[in-house]
């Protein structure tokens, strides 16, 4: 049986946007937390944007 692969629920835009937010939000600088939450959305965005290339036949 083939494994299920899970769709992210946001685009990568979306995530990115997201992203650009906290660090302009941070004036360039993360405190701890922002970092933890920064690895979150990176990976997020990592697989949307895995999920927006088609697959190869």
């Amino acid at each position: 049986m083939p494994p299920v692969i899970s769709r992210p629920s946001r685009s990568a835009d979306e995530v990115n946007e997201q992203i650009r937010s906290l660090w302009l939000r941070a004036g360039g600088r993360l405190t701890a937390e922002q970092r933890a939450q920064y690895a979150l959305l990176v990976t997020e965005w990592a697989e949307a944007t895995r999920s927006q290339v088609p697959e190869a036949a």
